[in-house]
C-alpha cells in the first residue's frame, strides 16, 4: 500500500504530518520557505486523501508512514515534524522505528492525554459514530483555533470546516478512540535524537501541559510555547511558526 505525497525542494529531507482535524493543505503557508532549504515531503496520512487506510491502530499508521519514510530518503534520517494527530504519528514512529529521524519537532502534542482529554476524545468518537462528522465539526473548529481568530478569519475557518467535513467519518472515529487510549510515556526514553515542542498558548486540543509532560520525559527536548495562538500554528502565523522551528530543523545532528 502506498503513501499519497507531494515532494517539493531540495536539500536535507524534512517531513511534515498534519492533524487529524486539518489535512495537509494545513502546511500551504510555510511548504514554500521550508521548500527552500529542505526536500519536503508531505504526505496524507493513511485515511486521508488517496492515502488508503490501515488497520491496526496508531502503531500501524506509524509503521505505514515510517516505511514512506525510508523509501523517499532512501533510509537516510529524515527531520521530522508532526502537528498534533500527526505528532503523535511521529511520536510513535521513531520510538518503533530507530534511526528513522534525527530531530523530531512535536507541534501540539505530547505522549498522552489527561482523563478529561480522553474524555473528550471518546465523546467525539460517540457523536460522530450517531450523527456524522457534522455533529462534531463546530467542536473541532473549536479546537483548532482561538476564538479571537475565529471572529478574524471566518472564510480561513469556513473552509478549513469544509475540508474537516470532507474526511471519512471511520478514520476520524478510529483515530479518536485510539487517541482516548494513547500513553507513550513510558517509551519516552527511548527517543534519543533531539526534540523541539512547540505548542499554541491557546490550544485546548493538546494544551501546553502535555507538551511540558513530554519534555520532561524526554532526554533531550526544549519547549516553545507561541503566545496567542492554538492547534495549528502554522496557518495562524506562519512567519511566528518558522521563526519557532527553522533554526532547529537547520542545525547540523
Amino acid at each position: 500500500m502506498k503513501i499519497e505525497a507531494l515532494v517539493s525542494g531540495d536539500g536535507p529531507p524534512l517531513v511534515l504530518l498534519h492533524s487529524l482535524l486539518a489535512d495537509r493543505s494545513s502546511f500551504s503557508r510555510v511548504v514554500g520557505p521550508l521548500s527552500r532549504a529542505f526536500r519536503v515531503m508531505l504526505p496524507a496520512l493513511p485515511g486521508f486523501g488517496a492515502s488508503p487506510s490501515v488497520d491496526g491502530g496508531l502503531p500501524a499508521v506509524a509503521d505505514r508512514i515510517a516505511a514512506a519514510i525510508q523509501a523517499f530518503a532512501a533510509g537516510q534520517p529524515v527531520r521530522l515534524l508532526g502537528n498534533g494527530y500527526g505528532g503523535f504519528i511521529a511520536l510513535q514512529a521513531v520510538i518503533r522505528h530507530p534511526g528513522l529521524a534525527d530531530r523530531l519537532v512535536l507541534a501540539d502534542a505530547g505522549a498522552a492525554f489527561s482523563g478529561p482529554g480522553r474524555q473528550a476524545f471518546r465523546g467525539m468518537a460517540e457523536a460522530a459514530a450517531a450523527k456524522g462528522l457534522e455533529a462534531i465539526a463546530d467542536i473541532a473548529m473549536r479546537r483548532l483555533f482561538a476564538p479571537s481568530f475565529h471572529a478574524a478569519n471566518p472564510g480561513l475557518v469556513s473552509d478549513r470546516r469544509r475540508i474537516f467535513l470532507a474526511s471519512d467519518p471511520a478514520v476520524i472515529i478510529a483515530a479518536c478512540e485510539a487517541l482516548a487510549t494513547l500513553d507513550l510515556r513510558p517509551a519516552l526514553t527511548d527517543v534519543r535524537i533531539p526534540v523541539l515542542a512547540v505548542v499554541g498558548e491557546l490550544d485546548e486540543a493538546t494544551p501546553p501541559a502535555m507538551s511540558r509532560e513530554a519534555v520532561a520525559g524526554l532526554l533531550n527536548a526544549t519547549l516553545a510555547i507561541l503566545d496567542g495562538l492554538a492547534h495549528v500554528p502554522q496557518l495562524q502565523a506562519p512567519q511566528r511558526f518558522l521563526d519557532a522551528v527553522m533554526p532547529f530543523l537547520s542545525r547540523r545532528p
